[in-house]
């Protein structure tokens, strides 16, 4: 078989009624680049008929590989199991619910001719919905701040990749998966352009305030030090703070002006104080938890089954 000059890789979870436009509309934009293309599917164990459906388009069409992974992983892992059996010089990266759209994938790769090794799909109009736009851009504000990056919430998973950007990602070791993350740290020439993002085709994001919650704390703490760092500079910010006040204290202590000390603020003090005591070893173990999960050495995803 020839090897592909492009490969399509999609995560699928609830995608059941989607998969069948979404593989026909990659192959009618494929066919129009006349490039040699193969699309990879992966279903990371949806609770759907999804993979019955990836079972169907893999016998139908030889050049649509669907993987299956032996339990929900999670989107970034299912990608980075897509990514381990891509055979193409570019890879492109699509969400399944047609959002991203197959026929910017022709922008993409024009783009591409120009030097770059990565090209971003900028959504500067998302069909979101409210809630997810504006939680996509809290995230992007934290994250930023954090780890003193700069992080485009219009910015996510779409776009098009040469396989040396691919095998650096591929090569992280880290436990905790985030596509966009990583692309962004192995750098190589990168640029973003504008796409159209379409509204979803059906159903609802499999994304609820909980796990976006979780997504976004697990990605910080994993790639960002900087909680410990502010934790210290407030430590030694209230410690100047006590100090300063202790002084005070014992001045008026010899002046005469204390007579009797007062119980409210010293139990203000102590719980205030042991407050912060608690919270800032609460995250120090937070981060040794994640030591622990990297040092167990698991992998990030299994995969049960591959067709084609």
């Amino acid at each position: 078989m020839e090897k592909p000059l492009i490969s399509i890789v999609s995560p699928v979870y609830k995608a059941e009624l989607i998969l069948e436009k979404l593989v026909f509309e990659i192959k009618k934009t494929m066919n129009a680049m006349q490039v040699s293309y193969e699309i990879i599917l992966v279903d990371d164990r949806s609770p759907d008929n999804s993979w019955e459906k990836m079972k169907m388009l893999s016998f139908k069409y030889k050049d649509v590989k669907s993987i299956r992974l032996s339990k929900n992983f999670g989107q970034h892992p299912a990608i980075i199991a897509g990514l381990s059996q891509a055979k193409g010089e570019w890879i492109v990266i699509m969400d399944c619910d047609l959002q991203d759209q197959p026929k910017e994938i022709i922008k993409l790769f024009d783009k591409t001719k120009e030097g770059f090794d990565v090209v971003l799909a900028s959504r500067k109009n998302r069909r979101d919905g409210f809630f997810k736009k504006a939680s996509s851009k809290f995230f992007s504000v934290i994250y930023s701040y954090l780890t003193e990056t700069k992080f485009d919430n219009t910015i996510a998973n779409f776009g098009i990749y040469n396989i040396k950007v691919i095998t650096e990602v591929i090569g992280m070791n880290d436990y905790i998966k985030s596509f966009p993350l990583f692309v962004n740290w192995v750098g190589f020439k990168t640029i973003s352009i504008e796409v159209e993002h379409a509204h979803r085709d059906s159903g609802s994001s499999s994304y609820s305030f909980a796990k976006l919650m979780s997504l976004a704390f697990n990605t910080i703490i994993s790639f960002s030090n900087k909680p410990l760092k502010l934790f210290v500079k407030f430590g030694m910010t209230m410690s100047l703070l006590s100090f300063i006040i202790g002084i005070a204290t014992i001045v008026k202590y010899f002046e005469g002006q204390i007579l009797i000390l007062g119980y409210s603020s010293i139990m203000v003090s102590i719980w205030f104080l042991s407050g912060i005591i608690i919270t800032t070893i609460g995250i120090v173990g937070i981060y040794i938890g994640k030591i622990f999960d990297q040092t167990k050495g698991r992998k990030s995803f299994i995969i049960d089954q591959i067709l084609n």
